[in-house]
C-alpha cells in the first residue's frame, strides 16, 4: 500500500502571509462587485416594470424594451459566469504560488 499521507500544512502561517492578504482582498473585491452588478441588474426589472413605464415602450415593432432587457439578462448571467471562471482560474493560479511559496520558506 503506497503511503497517502498529506503533508503538514500552517494554514494560520499562510493567512498571515501579505501575498495571501492581497489575494484575499482583490478576490473579495471582485465577488462582491460582480454579486452587486448582477442583484441590481435583476432587481431594476421589476422596479422598471412595476413603478414605470420605461420598458412598456415599444423597441422593435410590437417588442418592448422589457423583452430586450430580460434577453440581456441572460446574456449578461452568461457573460459574468464566463467573466467569473476565468478570474477564478488567475486565482487558482496565484493560490497555487502563494503555498509554492509557503513550501519554499517551511523547508
Amino acid at each position: 500500500m503506497a503511503n497517502n499521507q498529506q503533508p503538514n500544512i500552517d494554514y494560520d502561517k499562510i493567512a498571515e502571509m501579505e501575498s495571501f492578504k492581497q489575494l484575499s482582498k482583490r478576490k473579495n473585491t471582485f465577488l462582491w462587485s460582480l454579486t452587486a452588478i448582477f442583484l441590481i441588474a435583476y432587481l431594476l426589472l421589476p422596479v422598471l416594470t412595476s413603478y414605470t413605464q420605461i420598458l412598456h415602450q415599444k423597441a422593435i415593432g410590437e417588442i418592448t424594451w422589457v423583452w430586450i432587457y430580460s434577453a440581456g439578462l441572460f446574456i449578461m448571467t452568461w457573460g459574468l459566469a464566463h467573466l467569473y471562471v476565468s478570474k477564478a482560474n488567475s486565482y487558482d493560479k496565484e493560490a497555487k504560488s502563494i503555498i509554492d511559496e509557503y513550501e519554499r520558506g517551511v523547508n
